[in-house]
């Protein structure tokens, strides 16, 4: 196989406990496999959530977000991709970062916030699209999989590979996984999806369960690889043959 290693170490998170979340993300990148050379971690990975006022206590500014992450990367020579609460100003993102051993950053920010979400945090405006050792690839969060105009237009990029950074409830899981599938067929391309596990952590907030089951997807739809709920580490080759080989077939791409 020819393409990049990715890595998804799925975990269970600390909501509004960036100290705990960091310890936690700093353990599993230093416990991946050498061959690695992206490791993805789960929305909100850096800070957890929680939609209420309370929200702001826990959230961090992109500069921490990305000097810890550049940190990580460092250490462990991959590039590394995770969801964090930014805070700038008085707004709050959703906002998930692609740092490399350089330091050379890229941000997304969440665009379709769902539910109570959308009464702590501001949407962002901008696909985005990144450079990886997985050729070019789009950034999405969560219930930006539901919108297929997105998709379109990251079709329209051409990319590679999609990424995204989860937080599904467990209720709602095999929406997450057809989702993902669809997305990965109807732009032809690799997908990994990186969700949290585990439960809520804040007391009186509402009760959540995380469906973990992260997941790659190869360009036909496929599911390659995947986990249920349990904290372990995902790791797959993104065969660039295979890519050429569904996209020769399908004639999406020329």
């Amino acid at each position: 196989m020819t393409g990049p290693t990715v890595a998804v170490p799925q975990l269970s998170l600390s909501d509004l406990d960036s100290e705990a979340n960091e310890a936690a993300i700093r353990d599993r990148a230093a416990s991946l496999p050498e061959a690695v050379d992206i490791a993805i971690f789960p929305e909100y990975a850096l800070t957890g959530f929680v939609a209420d006022s309370r929200a702001y206590s826990g959230a961090v500014t992109r500069d921490h977000a990305t000097e810890f992450l550049t940190s990580v990367a460092a250490d462990n020579e991959f590039d590394v991709l995770a969801g964090y609460l930014e805070r700038d100003g008085d707004a709050l993102y959703n906002a998930a970062a692609y740092v490399r051993p350089d330091g050379t950053t890229d941000v997304y920010r969440k665009r379709h916030l769902w539910g109570d979400e959308a009464s702590v945090v501001t949407p962002g405006e901008e696909l985005v699209v990144v450079d990886t050792p997985a050729g070019k690839t789009g950034l999405l969060t969560c219930y930006d999989l539901n919108f297929v105009a997105d998709s379109a237009a990251l079709t329209d990029e051409r990319i590679d590979a999609l990424f995204v950074v989860g937080a599904w409830p467990a209720a709602h899981s095999e929406n997450w996984r057809l989702l993902c599938r669809a997305r990965a067929l109807d732009g032809v391309r690799w997908l990994v999806g990186a969700g949290r596990t585990g439960g809520g952590t804040i007391p009186g907030a509402a009760e959540t369960e995380y469906a973990g089951r992260s997941l790659v997807v190869r360009p036909d739809g496929v599911v390659a690889a995947a986990l249920n709920r349990d904290e372990r580490d995902l790791v797959w080759t993104l065969d660039r043959d295979v890519l050429d080989e569904q996209r020769e077939f399908v004639g999406s791409v020329e």
